[in-house]
């Protein structure tokens, strides 16, 4: 999919927003019906994007605003960063985790951000750095031993805002994010 593109699925939902928060929040719940797993858990891959994105639930289609597909994604994957902490808390029985690879040099990267892969192309992690969390989180003790829910880089917790940055949301605002996402599954009901 063209980062770029604002794409209508049939129901005229994007499809980034269908991809990277609905079906998120449909496959926790299947993941939580499946119970009892021996240790289940499950990792959201995020965005560095997403730690200067604040969630905003106003405008999810990006109807009222340019559509710019490198902030929705971003938005998107704070939405997912959002879900998971909400996960945390809602299911104790499985363990959630969000990750940020770092800025690797993939062809996501270089076909979404062809000028920002062209200046920092050389100091871009490779793939398999920037994997390395997010096989850790799947397949350490040390990991499955940290709190549910908790935010990582470089196999260590962080925060998921950067400092300075006004991206915090309000437990309000989280909650709608989760009445607006269930009121949309009722749809595929």
């Amino acid at each position: 999919m063209n980062l770029h593109v604002k794409t209508l699925s049939l129901m005229t939902w994007r499809s980034r927003f269908l991809e990277e928060s609905f079906w998120s929040l449909e496959e926790t719940a299947a993941l939580a019906k499946q119970l009892p797993l021996k240790s289940p858990s499950e990792i959201t891959v995020s965005s560095g994007g997403m730690l200067v994105q604040k969630l905003n639930t106003n405008d999810l289609q990006s109807e009222r605003t340019p559509f710019d597909g490198t902030m929705v994604y971003a938005q998107n994957k704070r939405q997912q960063v959002v879900l998971t902490e909400r996960w945390a808390q809602g299911h104790p029985a499985i363990h959630f985790s969000s990750m940020h690879p770092g800025w690797a040099d993939t062809p996501g990267v270089r076909q979404a951000m062809p000028g920002f892969h062209a200046r920092f192309g050389d100091r871009l992690r490779s793939e398999a750095q920037g994997a390395d969390t997010m096989l850790w989180l799947a397949l350490s003790s040390a990991a499955a031993a940290q709190p549910s829910g908790r935010f990582f880089q470089d196999r260590k917790p962080v925060s998921t805002h950067l400092p300075l940055a006004t991206a915090s949301s309000s437990p309000a605002e989280e909650e709608k994010l989760i009445e607006i996402l269930e009121q949309l599954a009722q749809t595929f009901k």
